[in-house]
C-alpha cells in the first residue's frame, strides 16, 4: 500500500450501504414496470399484479445500495491492468513513450466523464445547481487556476512523460476520438452521451473513482515512488474528494428519484452501461502493458 494509500484509509470514510435483496433486484433490472405511483412490478409479471409489486419508495431508498453493489461489481482494482502495470520491467514502465501512452488513454476518460458532468440532467433548480456548483469547482476551479486535469499532467510529466497531446487538446470528444481507439474511444463517446440523460452514469463514475485512483498511484509507484505524493492524488485521498462526491452523487440522484421514481429503471441502466464501459478503459491499458512486456522480453532475449 502506498503512503497515500495509509493516510486516506486513517481518514473517515462514507458508510457503504449493506447490500439487501431489494437492491439486487434493482441492479438486476427485475425491478421496473410502473403500477401505478407508488408501486414496482417485477420483469416478466403479468401488468398490474399486485402479488409481484413492491414499494417505489423501497426501491428508491435502496437505489445507493444498488450502485454499492454495481461498483463492487466493477471494482476497478480487480482488472489485471494495475498488477501488470506494477510488475513491469522498469526500464519498460519507465519509457517515455509508454507513458504517454498510459497518460493519453486514461487522461482522455478522465476529461470526458469531467466535462460531460456539465451535461448532468434534472438539476436545473437553484438549490441543486449550486451543490453541482461545488462539483465543478472542485476539478476545475483550484486555487491559482489550476484543475484536476491540469495536475494529472504535471504528475506524468515529473516522471518523464512524453505526453501525445497538449492539454487543451482533450476537447470535444469526436475531436480527442481521432488520437484514441477500441474500448477507450468507446468511453468517451458514451460519457457525454450517458450524463446527459441520466444521473445513473455519474454514480456509477464517481463511486468508483478512489478505487481506481489509488490503484493507479500504486501501481506506478512501484516505479516512481514520488508518484502517489503528487496533488493528484495526494489533496483527492487527504481531502476525502472523490468520497465526497460519491456521497453527493447518490443523495442528489435519490432526490431526484423520489420526485420523479419512472426514472429509475433508465438511472440504473445507465449505470450499468457506464460501468461495463468503464471496464473497456483498463482492458485497453492493459493492452498497452502488455504490447510494453512482450517488447521488453524481446529486447532482452535479442541482448542475450
Amino acid at each position: 500500500m502506498s503512503h497515500i494509500s495509509r493516510a486516506a484509509s486513517d481518514q473517515v470514510a462514507p458508510p457503504i450501504p449493506t447490500i439487501t435483496a431489494s437492491a439486487c433486484e434493482a441492479l438486476s433490472g427485475r425491478v421496473e414496470r410502473p403500477v401505478h405511483r407508488d408501486c414496482v412490478v417485477a420483469q416478466g409479471a403479468p401488468p398490474n399484479d399486485s402479488a409481484n409489486c413492491a414499494p417505489r419508495s423501497e426501491a428508491i431508498d435502496q437505489f445507493p445500495v444498488a450502485i454499492s453493489l454495481l461498483a463492487e461489481q466493477h471494482r476497478p482494482s480487480r482488472m489485471p491492468f494495475f498488477r501488470n502495470l506494477a510488475a513491469l520491467d522498469h526500464a519498460a514502465a519507465s519509457d517515455p513513450s509508454f507513458l504517454g501512452q498510459i497518460h493519453l488513454v486514461y487522461q482522455a476518460a478522465m476529461h470526458a466523464t469531467r466535462a460531460a458532468v456539465y451535461y448532468l440532467p434534472h438539476l436545473d433548480s437553484p438549490a441543486m445547481r449550486k451543490r453541482k456548483l461545488q462539483i465543478f469547482v472542485d476539478d476545475d476551479g483550484l486555487l491559482g487556476g489550476d484543475t484536476h486535469h491540469y495536475q494529472l499532467t504535471r504528475a506524468f510529466r515529473n516522471i518523464g512523460t512524453q505526453c501525445v497531446l497538449d492539454d487543451e487538446a482533450f476537447a470535444e470528444p469526436e475531436e480527442l476520438c481521432r488520437h484514441l481507439d477500441g474500448e477507450a474511444a468507446q468511453f468517451v463517446r458514451l460519457a457525454k452521451t450517458l450524463y446527459s440523460r441520466s444521473l445513473g452514469p455519474w454514480c456509477a463514475i464517481e463511486v468508483m473513482s478512489v478505487d481506481w485512483m489509488r490503484a493507479l498511484a500504486d501501481a506506478l509507484s512501484v516505479h516512481f515512488p514520488q508518484f502517489a505524493d503528487e496533488p493528484y492524488f495526494a489533496e483527492c485521498f487527504s481531502e476525502m474528494i472523490e468520497e465526497r462526491h460519491a456521497a453527493e452523487s447518490l443523495s442528489v440522484t435519490q432526490m431526484v428519484l423520489s420526485a420523479q421514481p419512472t426514472l429509475l429503471s433508465a438511472t440504473i441502466e445507465d449505470a450499468k452501461i457506464m460501468a461495463e464501459a468503464l471496464d473497456g478503459v483498463w482492458t485497453h491499458l492493459d493492452r498497452i502493458v502488455e504490447i510494453a512486456r512482450k517488447k521488453a522480453a524481446q529486447a532482452s532475449s535479442a541482448s542475450a
